[in-house]
């Protein structure tokens, strides 16, 4: 089974994405939900905030109408991770994501079973992405690693290999967004993370970012924000700010295409 391959129109709002990335209780989880509920479009459930909490912090999201990325970057064997995005989908998710450094057996396997999961639940197919390369990592991470590329040749490298083995799109650096999408096509999803409104961030441990409005220029889809709001004197503010943002970007997109 493919992975969603349209790729509707969506607000700004939409394709903000709030890093939920909390270690504080329950409730203060809760509270940004509710703070954040109607400037984005959806809350990004990492490794952090889902060890502390587990499956009942997604579905207090979804109660409070908030949509859900997923981001647990599975990373197995294909029959555990398959088995993994079985779970995954029961959760009512909008996207989760897996590590396309998995292979395209395992991504293949991924999208087989998460569809054949929603068909049994008669729900819809959540946006399933494979990780690139990590922003956090640039060219001589990857060559300490072993990586014979740069992390740009690299992260096309991996998109390439996840848009053939069938999956939604993909999670990459900005600066990778013009040649993956160039490559993939226009239908294929790209998720930025690493989105910063300036260099101000305190203890920031990402290296190859841009700002939102160089993101979506580029042809980004979605962008991750984190930091940049959850430590602003006004969230709210901000993320209007980026929402604004966002549009210019859309809009410079648009000119450099016509």
């Amino acid at each position: 089974m493919q992975g969603m391959k349209t790729r509707p129109n969506r607000s700004s709002k939409e394709r903000l994405i709030f890093a939920l990335d909390t270690g504080e209780d329950f409730q203060s989880a809760i509270a940004w939900v509710e703070l954040l509920k109607d400037h984005v479009g959806m809350f990004k459930v990492g490794k952090e905030v889902f060890t502390h909490f587990g499956p009942p912090i997604v579905s207090e999201i979804r109660a409070r109408g908030g949509g859900v990325f997923l981001d647990l970057k599975f990373h197995d064997i294909p029959n555990t991770v398959a088995q993994a995005a079985r779970a995954a989908v029961a959760m009512d998710i909008s996207m989760f994501n897996i590590h396309a450094l998995g292979g395209t057996t395992m991504m293949g396997a991924t999208v087989e079973s998460a569809g054949k999961r929603c068909k049994e639940l008669g729900v819809a197919q959540p946006i399933i992405l494979a990780v690139t390369v990590l922003t956090s990592l640039d060219d001589s991470n990857l060559k300490e690693m072993g990586f014979l590329h740069g992390a740009a040749e690299t992260a096309l490298h991996l998109a390439q290999l996840a848009h053939h083995a069938g999956l939604s799109g993909v999670v990459a650096s900005a600066q990778d967004v013009i040649p993956i999408r160039k490559a993939c096509g226009e239908d294929f999803l790209i998720v930025t993370p690493g989105v910063r409104l300036d260099d101000t961030v305190a203890g920031d441990d990402q290296k190859r970012v841009l700002t939102p409005q160089e993101a979506m220029s580029r042809g980004a889809d979605y962008i991750v924000v984190g930091r940049p709001i959850r430590l602003a004197q006004d969230p709210v503010a901000t993320a209007e700010k980026i929402g604004e943002d966002i549009l210019e970007g859309l809009s410079m997109r648009k000119i450099s295409r016509s």
